[in-house]
Formats: C-alpha cells, structure tokens, sequence
C-alpha cells in the first residue's frame, strides 16, 4: 500500500496562495470588460477636465480681463457709475461679475464694486459686493474687511463695524495695515464708551508697531480715555 504524502505548513500556504491567484485570475477574466471600461471612463473624465481648462476656463479668464478694462479706466478717473455699470459699448463690473463670476476678474470685479457702492454712498450694496470677494492674500483679504467695517461705520452699526476693523488687523497681521485698522476699533470702543477696551488696544499698538504712524500719536489717545475713566 502506497504511503500517504504528509501535508506540511509550507505546502499549505503554497496551495493557499496558489488558489488565491487563481481566484484572482478568474474574477479580472470575467470582469475585463468592466474593468476596460471602468479605466476609460476615468480617462475620459481626466481628458474632459483637461479639455475645460485649456478650452474653456483659460480663453474665458483672458476673455474676462480683456472685457475688464474699461471699467477698470473709469474706476481709476472715479466716473463710479460707468465703472459699475458701463458706456454701452463697454462693460461695467456688475456685467463682469454676471458674465464672468467664476473668473479670477469676476471675483476682482465684486471688489471694485465694492468700492464704487462705498464712494457712491450705497453702504448696504457695498457690503454685499465686499463679503462676496475672496482673496488668499492677506493684506487685500483685510482691506476687503476694513472697508465692510466702514460701511457699517456709516450705516451707524458700530458693533458690526468694530468686529470688521479688528477682524481686518489680525488678518493683515503687518505693520502698514494693522495699526490702521487697530486706531479704527479703538476709536470705535471710545464711540461705545468702552475706553478701558479702547486703551487696551491702543497700547497694543504702542507696543507692537514701533514706529508707525499710529505708534508716534496713540499716547494722547490713552491719556484722553484714561481722563474719561
């Protein structure tokens, strides 16, 4: 009678890893057509971004600032209604933002806009074109936020407006725009009565922001809060 063969661990694993390839091998057979076009389907979306880009976004981003110029010209001579609204043979910024929001332009456009509502006395518009521009620059992020702390300055709402101006400062977080818009909210505590509030900030600027502008004058500020506490 013939000896049986032992199995040993070794073989096992073997046959184990054998089977295993073989199961492998038999579902990407039944599934090739899957798989085939699984994989051109990714391709085709990767061809279809690609396509957008370079036909699409890039010849409307150029076509944008091409557009732009004009009211860009008007805003520079201050005609802030052309600026906004066009000459009728040009585009203002409210036409760029409708025809081209989803540019960089676009986003320029409700900036510019911004500024032509403020110059124009229209506060409330201002702030609607001001918190719908985005920027990842720090400093022209803050200036967008100063500028909606002005227009609630003007609109009376002082609260608004100082949550902005400090809000502005720590975005800036530089020496040319920071002590600015700190002398702004400390001026506007003052306008709330909060002078203690108004000297914390406005030695914060003594002692950050050496030498500035607003460094050298802030100390007849304190001294008139300390004289009304």
């Amino acid at each position: 009678m013939a000896k049986k063969k032992k199995n040993t661990p070794e073989s096992d694993g073997f046959k184990s890893v054998e089977s295993a390839l073989s199961r492998a091998e038999n579902f990407i057979e039944t599934n090739q057509k899957a798989f085939i076009y699984g994989l051109g389907g990714v391709l085709a979306v990767v061809l279809l971004v690609i396509g957008y880009y370079k036909f699409v976004r890039e010849p409307k981003i150029q076509e944008a600032w091409s557009e732009a110029y004009k009211a860009e010209f008007y805003f520079e001579q201050d005609s802030f209604n052309l600026a906004l609204n066009g000459d009728g043979a040009y585009p203002g910024f409210l036409d760029i933002i409708d025809d081209y929001g989803r540019t960089p332009m676009g986003n320029a456009a409700e900036y510019y806009a911004g500024v032509c509502y403020m110059r124009l006395g229209e506060f409330e518009t201002a702030i609607e074109h001001l918190e719908d521009f985005k920027s990842k620059d720090p400093m022209v992020g803050a200036m967008a936020i100063n500028l909606i702390g002005d227009a609630n300055m003007e609109l009376g709402d002082l609260d608004e407006a100082l949550e902005h101006y400090l809000d502005a400062a720590e975005k800036a977080e530089n020496e040319f725009l920071s002590p600015i818009f700190l002398m702004k909210a400390g001026q506007t505590y003052e306008m709330l009565n909060n002078y203690q509030e108004a000297i914390n900030i406005y030695k914060k600027i003594e002692s950050d922001y050496f030498d500035t502008p607003q460094q050298r004058e802030v100390e007849k500020y304190i001294k008139r809060c300390e004289m009304k506490l």
